[in-house]
């Protein structure tokens, strides 16, 4: 009698495992079947079944095929076990106690006004009514203190149940911890990756930064191990990625949003800014000049499917503040400080869009972005 390869899977299709419904074909645990004359060789895929279960299948197929297709068969079964796919394991790190959302402000290359966006965000968070805290992240060129008018301060110890801890210096209702605290103004940080992740790790861990709505990170600039530091010490809730419209800063920018987006980080992009997007001059004000190139930034974040926050011009004032330790958005109501109040509340917006559809770090709900006493865990 001439066997078939039809006919041996159509009499394997007649054959389920115990307690499932669809059979060993269809469920593809059947990978090849060859037919030698009188002799069938079956190969079998399985998810670690037990031995038992294994030699129960086997003996179905063989009485199967004997009955079905051809009682004096040589049937030959290689049964290959495979292991289940191992679980993504995730760089998560543990929550600060009293610390509501944790988001790292990053740029691919630096000179983009990354720590510039940071300072007048937290600010704009603070009139709002939030509690705000900076970590200055950028451990080799800190720029914060500067910022915050804060040059030469140092850091009180305080006790805090029993251990001594850091205590943030606090200007213009923003809590701020820096290596630039630590480090005389003309002194290079020069340190190998693990000795400035330590330093790091004291900062974030050894201080008491009391209760905060939004604990906002500022990251040197590129991908590197401070970064890699920052997602493995904190379960951050998101990432903003800061860039120029230029096409030099838009390819660091890239790499940036794609290291946050790797199956092994999985931090969610919460949007984009684009800073010096076009320069208006104060005696041509209906002009505006895109120095940069025009709208690089914002075509980014719609090829990344990300969010885009908004613009922001290229203005003297927001450089001059910025050196004299005063935030630009502190200055009166102006066209800066609006735009930057829209470019923050949509930053709360996705924050409060990232926490009700992935697993937060705390269940935290926004209904007001307008002042933070309407966010309550």
């Amino acid at each position: 009698m001439k066997i078939t390869k039809v006919a041996v899977i159509e009499s394997l299709k007649t054959i389920s495992l115990p307690g499932e419904g669809e059979n060993i074909v269809s469920k593809g645990l059947v990978s090849n079947v060859m037919i030698f004359g009188d002799q069938v060789d079956i190969d079998l895929e399985l998810q670690n079944p037990s031995l038992q279960a294994r030699k129960k299948l086997e003996v179905t197929i063989l009485k199967t095929l004997h009955e079905q297709v051809y009682e004096k068969a040589k049937i030959k079964i290689n049964t290959k076990v495979l292991s289940p796919p191992s679980p993504n394991k995730q760089i998560k790190g543990k929550p600060i106690k009293g610390i509501e959302n944790i988001i790292a402000i990053s740029s691919g290359k630096g000179g983009v006004g990354k720590s510039t966006i940071t300072a007048n965000l937290a600010v704009t968070l603070s009139k709002m009514g939030c509690k705000v805290g900076i970590l200055d992240a950028d451990i080799y060129g800190p720029s914060i203190p500067t910022m915050f008018d804060m040059e030469g301060s140092r850091p009180l110890s305080v006790q805090v149940d029993g251990k001594s801890k850091m205590k943030p210096i606090e200007n213009f209702g923003v809590k701020v911890l820096s290596i630039g605290f630590f480090t005389k103004p003309n002194q290079a940080v020069i340190w190998r990756g693990p000795m400035a992740s330590k330093a790091l790790n004291q900062m974030i861990f050894d201080s008491a930064w009391g209760d905060l709505d939004f604990l906002l990170i500022d990251l040197p600039p590129g991908t590197g191990d401070i970064h890699l530091s920052i997602v493995q010490s904190l379960p951050l809730n998101g990432a903003v990625v800061v860039s120029t419209p230029q096409n030099v800063a838009l390819a660091d920018a890239k790499k940036g949003i794609a290291m946050f987006q790797q199956d092994s980080i999985n931090v969610p992009v919460l949007g984009v800014i684009e800073n010096m997007s076009y320069f208006t001059p104060s005696e041509l004000p209906k002009n505006k000049y895109y120095i940069f190139g025009k709208r690089g930034a914002e075509f980014l974040a719609k090829d990344k499917q990300v969010p885009f926050l908004g613009a922001l011009p290229l203005v003297q004032s927001i450089r001059e503040a910025s050196d004299v330790g005063r935030p630009a958005v502190l200055q009166q109501q102006s066209n800066l400080t609006n735009q930057f109040d829209k470019i923050t509340k949509k930053l709360v917006s996705e924050t409060l869009s990232r926490n009700q559809n992935l697993p937060p770090t705390k269940s935290v709900e926004i209904t007001n972005l307008v002042g933070c006493e309407a966010i309550k865990s």
